[in-house]
């Protein structure tokens, strides 16, 4: 028999576990390079390569005559262009993507033998997809929804694919509900309406029907469904999962991605705004930070829970419905990930990369959660058909940097040539190749984790995930005053939408009061509904009052103000030096600057010289950006407080709760706009007013401007 080393395949004995050379590793992170076209100085040619001399008119019988079936050039081009889209996404359709890297921060061998989390300085390749749920990919960017978070890790053992939302749970805890899930939130039938959005009926009914949901209606209604930036997001595994270690000793994780630019929200005033004025807001700002290399960072981190305390919880760990809070089990960090390339082509990249929760490596195996084992079945499925069959990890986005050689063959699209006789295991006419790889090998082959199970078949549901409501509760009671009546305004504006009144009546009394009385009786008032005096069913209790780990507010960051967007406004007569000297200060503190005039013509100093602005007021509105800083200049705060435009950006800006800086001789101005200084609307040109600016814009919002911001007009 030939020993365990000799049945092993030739690249796992060459690769051992040694960490690869810089050159290598460029490479794997250049890894598109050699599919990757650059048409400069290069001949017009067919998709056959011939050179094309006349690409601006068809083969025709004469000047005025008709075409000719036989211009091979012109049918080539039409019929690739009329098969040039493929199926969008049932969900998560609308969506951009970016490329990056991976790092640990250490051997993390003790939790998993997945290579790329066992040495610090192996970096390995990643592509991320951030997209919207419900809406098609014209949909807007800042709709109400959850957002897709999905990372490709192109390992040295194999691509893991982690897809994840930014939420940590799901509105459904059994697969075989996501289609009833997914109609009901899409557009109506009847009318194909609304887009991008769930305030409707069919959503409303659906989820007031089935209790489960309610956690994650919760999070949906709260700031965390309108973010900021897809930079400012924490991203969720959602499912439990098991790492696994070279002894095959196993415990149970919940996966994290931390922002280290803090988790931040626009408000719903602004979400309405931008969708009209910016449709691609989150994918411009992205794509943007990365071009002007203020690089995305996230930290990956995990929850976990040893098997043997698998059920100390009072919720069940395979329950998708409920989350591990941070306080009964801290999230340990392992390694970062750098977002710091852009696509070169929409298509072929963000469009065609194909996630599934079902490609792992040894190291990583899956848990008994009923939704993550309904998605391992989904995903791949659904790539069938958009991409055309089986062969869509021979698409570039979508290959993996190890070696993939086995005995399928054929089908759709087929891209590897494959040498050899035999295309079947086992087999002697090719030497047996490819061969298995003993799980025991060093490099060892994927093994599925064995779990006992002694179980008959049955169709129900575990007791343990009977309790539909505490999370909603903890969630809902941990977050701060301004958060809680976000949420009641954000129920109160889906509800209102709904057209039948039972449905109101039922999310009401039979789910929010279940939840908490006080949120219903608000929720109720604003719909004209009689407040429900008690909930319906008995909720279970909980150790914990409350978590602050869900309130975005005790996540700001680490980064301070780094890229950050600061609108500096100015008109003719604005003082030159003043603009340099504001500048500066807040390039000092990385944040990205844009100066505003009232068109997009230079404006002349007060020093009689001209000023470039990088767009106007009207191109660039105040909801684009996370402060304004006014500079000195008289004439210029006189034009600018004559300016109906101007007044209005530093109106919205102040009722959306931005930082604002005017030079000291601003006063007058201010005056003008009937509004008072406060914590974040500053008078002054010295340092102690740059400092109190950069902390107002780290803060994200002056919170405790919001109650006297909402009589104001915008």
């Amino acid at each position: 028999m030939p020993s365990k080393k000799t049945d092993a395949p030739k690249e796992s004995q060459a690769a051992g576990t040694q960490t690869p050379d810089k050159a290598n590793t460029n490479a794997k992170l250049q890894r598109l390079e050699a599919v990757r076209s650059d048409a400069t100085g290069q001949a017009l040619r067919t998709n056959q390569g011939v050179r094309i001399a006349d690409n601006q008119n068809t083969l025709k019988a004469g000047d005025r005559g008709p075409s000719l079936l036989e211009d091979f050039i012109m049918r080539e081009k039409i019929t690739h262009f009329d098969h040039e889209r493929i199926p969008e996404r049932i969900v998560h359709a609308r969506g951009t993507g970016a490329h990056g890297y991976f790092q640990s921060y250490g051997n993390h061998a003790a939790l998993t033998k997945a290579g790329f989390l066992q040495d610090p300085e192996k970096i390995t390749p990643v592509f991320v997809r951030f997209s919207t749920v419900q809406g098609p990919r014209g949909s807007g960017d800042t709709v109400r929804d959850v957002r897709g978070f999905a990372v490709k890790f192109y390992t040295d053992e194999g691509n893991f694919d982690l897809v994840g939302n930014n939420m940590p749970v799901f509105f459904i805890q059994d697969a075989i509900k996501f289609p009833d899930f997914v109609h009901a939130v899409k557009p109506e039938p009847h009318n194909e309406m609304p887009t991008g959005g769930s305030a409707h009926d069919t959503f409303w009914d659906f989820v007031s029907l089935v209790p489960e949901s309610a956690h994650m209606v919760m999070w949906a209604m709260s700031d965390r469904a309108i973010p900021r930036s897809l930079r400012m997001m924490e991203g969720f595994g959602i499912h439990t999962f098991r790492l696994i270690n070279a002894e095959g000793v196993a415990s149970f994780v919940k996966f994290h991605w931390k922002p280290r630019q803090g988790v931040h929200s626009v408000l719903w005033d602004e979400a309405q705004k931008l969708a009209g004025k910016d449709t691609d807001f989150h994918r411009r700002d992205l794509s943007e930070a990365i071009e002007m290399g203020d690089y995305p960072e996230w930290e990956l981190g995990v929850q976990i829970v040893p098997e043997a305390d698998e059920h100390k919880f009072e919720f069940d760990l395979l329950d998708p419905t409920k989350i591990i809070p941070e306080e009964l089990v801290p999230v340990t960090p392992l390694g970062k990930m750098v977002l710091n390339r852009n696509p070169d082509n929409f298509f072929a990249e963000v469009e065609q990369v194909a996630f599934c929760p079902g490609h792992i490596v040894p190291g990583i195996d899956f848990s008994n959660d009923p939704l993550l084992q309904g998605r391992l079945f989904s995903y791949t499925d659904t790539q069938l058909s958009r991409l055309g069959g089986p062969n869509f990890h021979e698409i570039p986005i979508n290959r993996p940097v190890a070696p993939n050689h086995n005995n399928q063959r054929d089908a759709l699209h087929r891209q590897t040539i494959h040498k050899g006789r035999a295309s079947y295991e086992p087999n002697s006419i090719d030497g047996g190749w490819p061969k298995e790889t003993p799980a025991a090998a060093q490099d060892g082959g994927f093994e599925s984790y064995q779990e006992r199970i002694d179980a008959v078949k049955i169709r129900q549901r575990s007791e343990s995930f009977g309790d539909h409501f505490s999370q909603a509760r903890l969630f809902f009671q941990s977050m701060s005053p301004n958060e809680q009546q976000h949420i009641i305004k954000a129920y109160s504006f889906e509800l209102g939408k709904v057209e039948r009144e039972h449905i109101r009546v039922r999310e009401v009394n039979e789910i929010l009061a279940n939840i908490d009385l006080k949120l219903a009786a608000a929720v109720a008032a604003n719909l004209g509904l009689p407040a429900p005096k008690a909930g319906t069913v008995q909720v279970k209790g909980s150790k914990l009052a409350k978590s602050p780990a869900l309130s975005q507010m005790n996540h700001p960051g680490d980064v301070g103000i780094k890229g950050r967007k600061i609108a500096v406004l100015v008109a003719d007569g604005v003082d030159g030096a003043s603009v340099d000297q504001q500048v500066k200060a807040l390039e000092a503190h990385s944040a990205r600057i844009m100066v505003l005039g009232p068109t997009s013509a230079p404006v002349k100093t007060a020093q009689g010289k001209p000023l470039p602005v990088d767009a106007s007021m009207e191109g660039m509105p105040s909801i684009m950006f996370d402060g304004i800083v006014v500079p000195a200049g008289k004439a210029s705060l006189d034009a600018l407080g004559a300016s109906g435009l101007a007044k209005h950006f530093l109106l919205e800006g102040y009722k959306h709760l931005k930082a604002i800086a005017l030079a000291k001789e601003g006063k007058a101005l201010l005056d003008s706009l009937g509004l008072k200084e406060d914590k974040g609307l500053l008078l002054g040109d010295d340092q102690k007013t740059v400092d109190a600016f950069v902390k107002a814009v780290e803060g994200h919002r002056v919170w405790e401007r919001e109650a006297a911001a909402e009589a104001v007009p915008a």
